[in-house]
């Protein structure tokens, strides 16, 4: 423990010590593990919605069900206020999508569009390639640009998102006719991985597209030897206007300052490939059984526990960013989120100011888990100008990249005993941030 983790604890126990003099020390935490025992609520969850409702982009009737799903699953656990916000979004659809080596040698290709491309009935066009953004320039006019981006670890996920979020439109500036890129990933069989671009406005919007890492390094070595590859893009995607999604939202309130809220938050929604079981019904589910957990317990906590499960963070973070506007004015303690799949919990990220963070520290460590400062998470993010401190459940990341984004995001990647854990964890945390002494 360093010496300022050191110092908070001592100020954190002083504090205590006289809140229990004056009668006002907080209850002692229930054991949520011993609560969930064996049982199976949790995964059974999970299963329903990733097996009976599936893939659930915000605009489609999948996420309206899955929005049904989990209203009544709150109600059905005893929450309270449980109601849906209602959030517009974008549509957009994937459509069919085809990739096909023409030279050296003609062969199909695995491939997934990115999130927001615009369609092509078909490009033909050498492959220029790059692995990063600052290697694009005249040379890719008139190509069809790969980024070969050699993501291995999930350390490097943050610099192979900014090229999958950037590299059309810098390749665009350039005169290149479309982007592919080397599926961010940190194992692969053959599977190519999606996710969402952002074209910069003003400039060309050309198709982009993820193929898998096998086939990129394929490309990769046939121009390392010489030869120029020729392929043909198609890519079905179309945008249709908005439609009308929601947040959805249940409370335990508290006994002693109810105003006060802690907020547990995941995203409901996935992309339309695979079942989105890590990415993130895990997260959706680890809210929901944390708030049974806390009903389970039989005693309030001092402030208000919120569950909010967001919808389309996929596609622009657009209910976080509803949550912030309607309720951001309330006064928020903490943001948790869960949104790094259902793998073994093995600590806290938290972006919060160094007042805050001397109070949280103690308050964390209660749970048992490490914390660092770092990313809260992409659905509460909002609520950072609104000086809320943004904790984020860490999981173990080592095979959370082998499926992210893609067709093989299923149930079956999901281990229970795991998902039960993180589940504790969040419910953990939740009963330490609402029964903690005052901010200060």
């Amino acid at each position: 423990m360093t010496s300022k983790r050191l110092l908070a604890w001592v100020l954190f126990a002083a504090s205590q010590a006289a809140l229990w003099a004056q009668g006002q020390s907080p209850p002692p935490p229930p054991d949520f593990a011993a609560l969930a025992g064996g049982g199976t609520t949790a995964y059974e969850r999970l299963s329903y919605l990733c097996d009976r409702i599936g893939p659930r982009p915000a605009w489609s009737p999948a996420y309206a069900r899955a929005a049904q799903w989990a209203a009544e699953i709150m109600k059905q656990d005893g929450l309270e206020n449980v109601r849906l916000q209602p959030v517009e979004v974008p549509v957009w659809e994937r459509g069919s999508a085809r990739l096909l080596m023409l030279q050296p040698a003609e062969r199909e290709l695995p491939i997934l569009a990115l999130g927001g491309s615009v369609g092509t009935p078909g490009i033909e066009a050498p492959v220029v390639v790059v692995k990063s953004l600052d290697e694009v320039g005249p040379q890719v006019h008139g190509a069809i640009v790969l980024y070969a981006f050699p993501m291995s670890t999930p350390q490097d996920y943050g610099a192979g998102s900014r090229i999958r979020s950037q590299g059309a439109s810098r390749a665009a500036a350039f005169g290149a006719k479309a982007m592919l890129l080397r599926s961010l990933a940190t194992a692969s069989l053959a599977t190519p991985h999606t996710g969402m671009l952002h074209y910069e406005e003003g400039k060309p919007q050309i198709p982009a597209a993820a193929i898998s890492q096998e086939d990129a390094d394929w490309i990769v070595r046939l121009v390392n030897s010489g030869v120029t590859p020729v392929v043909r893009l198609e890519l079905g995607c179309r945008t249709g206007g908005t439609k009308i999604a929601h947040n959805v939202i249940g409370e335990i309130r508290g006994e002693k300052q109810p105003e006060e809220i802690v907020l547990l938050g995941a995203h409901l929604d996935s992309w339309d490939v695979g079942q989105g079981a890590h990415d993130d019904g895990a997260g959706s589910v680890h809210v929901l059984e944390a708030m049974r957990l806390l009903k389970l317990a039989g005693v309030r906590p001092n402030r208000t526990v919120r569950a909010v499960l967001f919808t389309n963070e996929e596609f622009g973070v657009d209910g976080g960013k509803a949550y912030a506007r309607e309720f951001g004015d309330e006064r928020h303690v903490a943001a948790v989120e869960s949104d790094m799949g259902g793998f073994p919990p093995v600590g806290w990220s938290v972006n919060a100011s160094p007042q805050l963070m001397s109070w949280l520290w103690p308050i964390l460590a209660s749970t048992s888990l490490p914390a660092r400062q770092g990313w809260g998470g992409a659905d509460i993010s909002p609520l950072a100008s609104k000086g809320v401190p943004l904790i984020g459940l860490v999981t173990d990341p080592t095979h959370y990249f082998d499926v992210h984004h893609t067709h093989a995001d299923t149930l079956d990647k999901v281990n229970p005993e795991h998902l039960q854990a993180g589940a504790v964890a969040m419910a953990r945390l939740a009963w330490a941030l609402a029964n903690a002494c005052e901010v200060k």
